[in-house]
């Protein structure tokens, strides 16, 4: 990768003379698709500026590389992950309860087709750009896992739950609330949809076993 993260970054709020946001909206959802149906690694620029309806002058007025594209779809994706799953984690008064409807939300979010074709990308990538992988994770994984160590952290304080480490306790309710379900996705993407029953007695288990772990009325 030629251009580092530091200057990829840039691009999520570029405002250059000239630019259009429906241009901009016009040209990330036609590489979403590119990068959709054919991977990160065969596509091109060219199929992103047929794909998008643009010239190629215009596609690099906005964006200078598929590099760059790409971090762009994963940042604004990110960022609408976050805004739907923070307003969850609020209620640490009644963490079993609040637990549950963040893990379910979260259920979704991560093992939806979009999520995990950036993981796949993100994974496929990150050898030969590392940069690109340590971003994604910082900015994606590690955040939430610090949201739901910080929720865990206000339950302690308000004594509904006992936990001496809140950032393990928060990386192991994760993995207990898509347990058995997203390695399956990582290595089959034609793996049926996960019904909504399956997803909520996954969810369950997983507060079940937290709550067991770490609730306030634990036996040592």
């Amino acid at each position: 990768m030629s251009a580092t993260v530091e200057r990829i970054c840039p691009a999520e709020g570029r405002s250059a003379a000239g630019e259009d946001p429906a241009k901009r909206r016009q040209i990330l959802e036609g590489a979403r698709r590119v990068f959709v149906s054919t991977g990160f690694d065969a596509a091109s620029m060219n199929d992103i500026t047929r794909e998008a309806g643009v010239s190629k002058s215009t596609l690099y007025v906005y964006f200078r590389s598929k590099e760059e594209l790409f971090h762009a779809l994963i940042a604004e994706e990110r960022e609408a992950y976050f805004a739907d799953i923070e307003q969850l984690l609020v209620d640490a008064g009644d963490p079993a309860r609040t637990l549950h409807r963040f893990a379910l939300r979260l259920f979704t979010l991560m093992l939806s087709p979009e999520a995990m074709t950036a993981k796949r990308t993100v994974i496929a990538v990150a050898s030969r750009m590392p940069e690109l992988g340590r971003e994604f994770y910082r900015r994606g994984p590690m955040r939430g896992r610090a949201l739901v160590a910080d929720f865990i952290s206000k339950a302690v304080a308000l004594g509904t739950l006992r936990v001496e480490d809140p950032e393990l306790a928060a990386s192991q309710f994760v993995e207990l609330a898509t347990a058995g379900v997203l390695r399956h996705r990582f290595f089959d993407d034609q793996a049926p949809p996960i019904p909504d029953a399956e997803a909520d007695r996954i969810v369950r288990s997983a507060v079940r076993v937290f709550m067991a772990a770490y609730g306030p009325d634990r036996r040592d």
